[in-house]
């Protein structure tokens, strides 16, 4: 059952209608870039919020939706604050209208979602649930009505269970193709009015929480590192990634083959990356997954320490994973400080067990100082300046991509993020959108609904948004002409 909370007292209104306040800056020293309203952006310059089908819509057991690989682990007791589920959530899958006015009052240009993959298809492959595409077709035509331009998000985390039970998932081969089949079964039914398409939302958290510490549904990984029942934290994270990026290359190739010329519209994929100050670091975050897309291989690093562990691709695989992306989506929230992990004894753990941090070990202060404030979620630090790090190392290491920045948020008060992307873009880096996470407070993966995200407030006992101060301010930045 989805945990309710009364309506909220005064001071919890008043918190929460403060979270996520960027910082207006007019007047910055002549080094520094500034925002005083949307034309201090390139022109076409797309300014959106973000969600994912899992964590907004709801409807999880109707309307002919198959279980994912989360509706089985959220059931485990304790895996979940509060023993919350996304029975319900926010249900956009009802209230969809009402959000994407919201969106429209609040003048955004797009809106990134996600299709549930057991939506559409309720068993992985096979019989389409008529009902889940005719509300993706409901979603989309009333978002263009509108004037928002839909950015559609292939997968969000939510494998089709069935396919988990049949082959183990992304564990297997098997997934690539099927995959590939479902996305172009949407290419075909929703491309003639979606022109923006992402292939996986962070892959790299898939493959190392869900198969290294088994944090995250499918909950695998060996004993020593997580609560697991079964798993392999030295091997299946390396498995899973490349099927991933398989996976994420067989979609594009079909796009490319079947659709684009006559859709005309462009594919990406999303990758997290909180800038991290060592190399063999962010290789094995940022790299393990953009490197084979932009040049062909894993990066040196990988592939010298994880050894015979890491798949190999096939020259014919080569062809299909280089130059598989138009765009690229970075999700940056945060920053680490990065140390080198030498004692003996974490290097006897590096060689049972999964090596994707590359005998790297992160922390969030120095010296005993903070890197920056701390938001309500313990992995969550406020730090700006590593939005502009990440732009500048992915022009500057993977040949200044597109890109847009997919996912920004944070669930307490304040933050400069958008100067410091200005301040990327007016030093060349390629970036031609920005995407808040979230549109609304919502379900939280591990932690349910302790946390909100959301520019707009949900009141979960009666679910009706109230846009926060930060709503607001992006209306009035959205709005703000140049003088």
């Amino acid at each position: 059952m989805m945990v309710r909370r009364s309506l909220p007292s005064l001071y919890w209104v008043l918190h929460s209608l403060f979270l996520l306040i960027p910082l207006i800056v007019t007047h910055a020293s002549s080094e520094e870039s500034t925002v005083a309203g949307k034309e201090s952006f390139p022109k076409d310059f797309v300014f959106g919020t973000a969600t994912s089908a899992y964590q907004v819509e709801g409807m999880a057991k109707k309307d002919g939706r198959g279980p994912s690989i989360w509706d089985v682990y959220v059931r485990i007791p304790g895996n979940i604050a509060n023993n919350a589920t996304a029975d319900v959530t926010v249900d956009q899958y009802h209230r969809y209208k009402e959000d994407v006015d919201i969106m429209k009052n609040l003048n955004f240009d797009a809106y990134r979602f996600s299709i549930s993959w057991s939506r559409i298809f309720p068993y992985g492959t096979g019989k389409v649930n008529r009902r889940g595409v005719a509300y993706y077709n409901r979603l989309i035509d009333y978002m263009l009505e509108q004037g928002i331009t839909p950015y559609a998000n292939l997968y969000h985390y939510d494998l089709p269970y069935a396919l988990e039970r049949k082959y183990k998932g992304l564990l297997s081969r098997d997934v690539v193709k099927d995959y590939a089949d479902f996305a172009d079964f949407c290419f075909k039914t929703f491309g003639d009015r979606v022109k923006n398409w992402m292939t996986f939302n962070e892959p790299r958290v898939a493959a190392a929480l869900g198969y290294d510490n088994g944090f995250f549904a499918p909950a695998r990984c060996s004993k020593p590192f997580g609560n697991c029942t079964q798993g392999n934290s030295s091997t299946e994270p390396y498995i899973v990634a490349h099927h991933l990026i398989l996976s994420h290359a067989a979609a594009v190739q079909r796009y490319r083959q079947k659709y684009q010329e006559r859709q005309k519209g462009r594919i990406g994929i999303l990758l997290d990356f909180p800038i991290r100050a060592a190399q063999r670091a962010r290789d094995f975050h940022l790299g393990w997954f953009l490197h084979p897309i932009v040049y062909g291989e894993y990066p040196k690093s990988m592939q010298r320490i994880v050894a015979e562990r890491l798949p190999k691709f096939t020259q014919s695989e080569v062809k299909m994973v280089k130059g598989s992306m138009d765009f690229l989506g970075v999700n940056q929230y945060t920053a680490y400080y990065m140390y080198d992990q030498l004692s003996d004894m974490v290097m006897q753990r590096e060689k049972k067990a999964i090596n994707w941090n590359g005998h790297t070990g992160f922390a969030y202060e120095r010296n005993g100082v903070p890197i920056g404030p701390r938001a309500y979620s313990n992995w969550l630090y406020e730090v700006p300046w590593g939005m502009y790090k990440a732009l500048t190392y992915v022009k500057e290491h993977y040949g200044n991509p597109n890109v847009i920045l997919s996912e920004n948020g944070m669930d307490d008060p304040g933050n400069t993020y958008l100067i410091q992307l200005k301040k990327a873009i007016d030093r060349g880096a390629n970036v031609t959108g920005y995407f808040a996470w979230s549109l609304l407070d919502n379900f939280e993966w591990k932690i349910g609904y302790t946390s909100r995200f959301g520019i707009v407030y949900v009141d979960y006992n009666n679910l009706k948004r109230y846009p926060k101060m930060s709503a607001y301010w992006f209306k009035t930045l959205l709005s703000r002409k140049k003088h």
